[in-house]
């Protein structure tokens, strides 16, 4: 039977990606024409991804899965929202970048792949996965079982430490911790508040003032929990980076953008990290 609540963060997901593409000028052609949608920092923690076998995990709308793909891996993108998939899909076809795309739950794919005999040299997931997931050592060891000996799984996230502090900057919250839930209205036009940050295709105003009728239930776990997860399923830790920018989205108030679609605080505010990146590796032979 499916988790309740995964299920009603698929309704919420699904509500919010017409808003999210509202703000996204012709995708398609931005690809198409040699554009990407990723950031240095997931590059670089990739490495050379030519000719691997790459999944995407909570891959959203597929931009960055097809930008991936287009630096010349083989990817398999996987989300939970229908909605995501099939635009994913449709950009896929319109750019001509071949890619695959699953709509299914992380922890029911990672369980199919693995029975099913799949291998990849890389898997990534990033910006906004971690709050998603309600079991950490599940999904680190999913991970695990499906990289081939030697591959290597990178996250690129967004510090739990930022979490601390309200969108005018005022530290009032605990550190994420122990996947404690927390329950908002849904899921929100992010890319639409991030006046283009999200939208390198070009932005457009698309849907204004959105409130999504399906809220969501997020978890809540902090970087010691993320790295122990992934030690205890036997992956070698290989870097750790912590960062005081934000790649893309506008988080709080007052932030001052930067080349590159990089959001820096304020000057009055003190650099705290706003961002994480690592990446695992996984040795010896396969079972």
């Amino acid at each position: 039977m499916p988790d309740p609540i995964t299920e009603q963060n698929r309704r919420s997901w699904n509500a919010v990606v017409p808003a999210h593409i509202s703000h996204r000028a012709d995708e398609a052609a931005f690809l198409r024409n040699g554009g990407s949608t990723l950031f240095p920092e997931e590059i670089a923690l990739l490495g050379e991804i030519r000719g691997c076998r790459l999944l995407h995990l909570l891959c959203n709308t597929g931009a960055d899965s097809l930008s991936l793909a287009a630096r010349g891996a083989v990817v398999t993108g996987v989300d939970l929202s229908d909605a995501a998939i099939a635009y994913a899909r449709a950009l896929s076809a319109a750019s001509g970048i071949p890619a695959t795309f699953a709509q299914a739950d992380v922890y029911e794919y990672l369980a199919a792949a693995r029975a099913d005999g799949y291998r990849f040299e890389r898997i990534y997931a990033g910006y906004g996965v971690i709050c998603w997931l309600r079991d950490l050592r599940a999904f680190a060891a999913g991970v695990a079982g499906l990289l081939a000996p030697g591959g290597r799984f990178v996250l690129i996230e967004f510090h739990p430490a930022s979490n601390m502090f309200t969108a005018d900057w005022r530290l009032a919250y605990d550190y994420p911790r122990g996947g404690n839930r927390l329950e908002l209205p849904g899921v929100g036009d992010y890319v639409g508040a991030a006046a283009g940050g999200l939208s390198p295709s070009g932005f457009l105003p698309g849907v204004r003032e959105f409130t999504n009728p399906e809220p969501c239930t997020l978890y809540r776990w902090g970087i010691g929990e993320v790295v122990t997860a992934l030690a205890q399923a036997e992956l070698r830790l290989r870097e750790l980076h912590e960062y005081c920018y934000v790649n893309g989205e506008r988080p709080f108030e007052r932030m001052t953008p930067a080349p590159g679609r990089r959001m820096l605080p304020p000057p009055d505010v003190p650099a705290i990290p706003l961002m994480y990146g690592l990446a695992v590796e996984k040795d010896g032979d396969d079972e």
